[in-house]
């Protein structure tokens, strides 16, 4: 465990802060984090819902006495005397907000579930995003959190910028082929499919019911954002250039994503593929590699912050079919973060989150 005063000890429950915390991603980490042992909820803020308590927009937390939610703009950062920031603010937003934070209190730690810091290169966030990198020297610093390739790097970071939820589904399970070079990095094709939450809260007339309920739908055809995170982690894990077909689609379910992948071994049979994922996970509390030509399901992973991977064979050879399930709230989102905090303040990597999905 790390010895600076920032640092949580085992007399000390580490002061944090949820930024956006009336959004699904933010009441998701108020859950995780109620029942943590080594943490105390110190700032929770909202945009529209400042002034409020929490229970008043989440009656979920009706029974217990959190802090009341507040304007970004109010917190005083000095004072609060945080030791970690969770960011679970709308895109284009974090940049600006992180700044002024680690520019008044420079060792608070941050975990920033936005897109604003995932892209190491300015120039591509702007090109996918459509507005200039507004902190520029502190992605230098940002250290990608998914969470099992990076863990050690995640551990010394000050800021930590947490995986999309398509995006920690597809590369927990290809990261470890494209490593070992055992598919054909030019012939890759993701066809994933999300619960309703990915969308988020804000009320958007697209997510009414009448328009997603009894059917699915494609969207970002060709164009979705995610893909440029998942160029930039799989390019790493291959060593060269990876370009990678991508298509994600709408279901009318509140939580879960399924990533239904299709690759070509390379020398590889379609078990010599199962036995990488095997022993690459062998030794992880959240990543879980089913029996050969088993399928994961997301009702399976549902409230949990665990993620399911299954392979198959392909009757053509040496095509080979790979799903990965996991709750986009909690391993897509939250989930990570905390256990990405879990790293950064020194505690035990599983703490907090050792919830079993809930089924049925």
């Amino acid at each position: 465990m790390a010895s600076s005063a920032n640092t949580a000890t085992s007399q000390h429950k580490a002061k944090i802060a949820v930024l956006g915390a009336s959004g699904y991603t933010g009441a998701e980490l108020v859950r995780l984090l109620l029942r943590h042992p080594r943490v105390e909820l110190a700032v929770l803020t909202a945009d529209r819902r400042a002034g409020q308590e929490m229970r008043e927009v989440f009656p979920q937390f009706a029974p217990f006495t959190l802090p009341k939610l507040a304007a970004i703009e109010g917190v005083d950062w000095q004072g609060a005397r945080l030791d970690l920031a969770f960011c679970a603010l709308p895109h284009a937003t974090t940049q600006t907000v992180i700044k002024d934070l680690l520019t008044k209190t420079p060792n608070t730690k941050v975990v920033d579930i936005s897109a604003d810091f995932r892209l190491a290169d300015p120039a591509a966030y702007a090109r996918w995003y459509g507005d200039q990198h507004r902190a520029p020297e502190l992605q230098n610093e940002a250290v990608y959190g998914l969470t099992e390739p990076y863990r050690r790097e995640i551990a010394k970071a000050r800021l930590v910028a947490n995986p999309g939820c398509y995006t920690t589904c597809a590369q927990l399970a290809l990261i470890p082929l494209l490593a070992a070079k055992a598919i054909d990095a030019d012939e890759i094709v993701i066809d994933a499919k999300s619960g309703m939450t990915g969308a988020g809260r804000g009320a958007k007339e697209e997510m009414l019911f009448s328009e997603v309920s009894e059917g699915f739908h494609a969207y970002g055809v060709g164009h979705h954002r995610h893909m440029a995170e998942l160029d930039q982690e799989f390019s790493k894990a291959a060593g060269r250039p990876v370009t990678v077909t991508f298509t994600p689609h709408l279901v009318p379910m509140n939580r879960g994503i399924l990533s239904t992948i299709y690759v070509r071994g390379v020398q590889k049979s379609p078990e010599d593929l199962h036995a990488i994922l095997l022993k690459a996970y062998a030794n992880e509390s959240f990543v879980h590699v089913l029996p050969f030509g088993a399928m994961p399901q997301t009702r399976h992973v549902r409230g949990s912050n665990m993620t399911l991977v299954g392979i198959a064979r392909d009757r053509v050879a040496p095509r080979v079919i790979i799903c990965s399930a996991l709750d986009n709230l909690v391993k897509g989102a939250s989930g990570q973060a905390v256990q990405n905090m879990n790293l950064m303040l020194g505690f035990p990597e599983t703490l907090g989150l050792e919830q079993v999905a809930l089924f049925p």
